[in-house]
């Protein structure tokens, strides 16, 4: 059964940028300049932003992020309170998909199973923080699971059925049952 398909987060406002209405933004595309690429973008509240001008970060630390302007921000003031400010396109706006590939937002919610078919959990999230992607898995007692996105870890993603199959690697599985043991109150022997 095909997923329902929805908003995808392009971009957070990180703050206001000079004294006209831009902003910097963390974008959450290929590249910074791919912010423009799909029209008008739109806040959770509905509040629609038209991209007037992009520049993107320079500098290693800043790849992920531009200096953008909106037709409908022009002080300073709108554009710091546009601080946190999520900003998203309809996921249908988006080219489709190749063989092979997804968009992290796709991944979303699909079951987590390992390579015996057992239920893991749900795809809560994918994360960046720097060092590649990280995929948060969530299970039914509500604890969560970390894992490097690699193919090692997820060999096989089916978006079409709603699944992935993933490895959990000794190493998370031991310091899951570290943490455990350190949570009791009893004492060890």
């Amino acid at each position: 059964m095909p997923r329902p398909l929805g908003d995808v987060l392009l971009a957070v406002v990180l703050g206001a940028h000079g004294l006209k209405g831009e902003v910097r933004v963390k974008t959450f595309t290929a590249t910074p300049e791919q912010l423009s690429a799909y029209g008008p973008l739109h806040a959770r509240d509905g509040r629609a932003f038209t991209v007037t001008l992009l520049r993107p970060g320079v500098g290693a630390a800043k790849v992920n992020e531009a200096v953008v302007g909106f037709a409908e921000i022009s002080d300073r003031d709108a554009a710091e309170a546009l601080k946190g400010t999520e900003l998203f396109i309809a996921r249908t706006a988006l080219p489709a998909a190749e063989e092979d590939e997804f968009y992290h937002a796709d991944l979303i919610g699909l079951d987590a199973d390992d390579a015996e078919g057992r239920r893991l959990g749900k795809v809560l999230s994918v994360q960046n923080y720097g060092a590649g992607d990280v995929l948060v898995l969530v299970t039914e007692t509500g604890d969560e699971i970390w894992l490097a996105f690699t193919r090692q870890n997820v060999p096989e993603i089916d978006v079409k059925n709603g699944r992935i199959v993933v490895v959990v690697p000794d190493e998370v599985e031991a310091g899951d049952e570290a943490d455990s043991e350190e949570e009791t109150d009893e004492p060890q022997s």
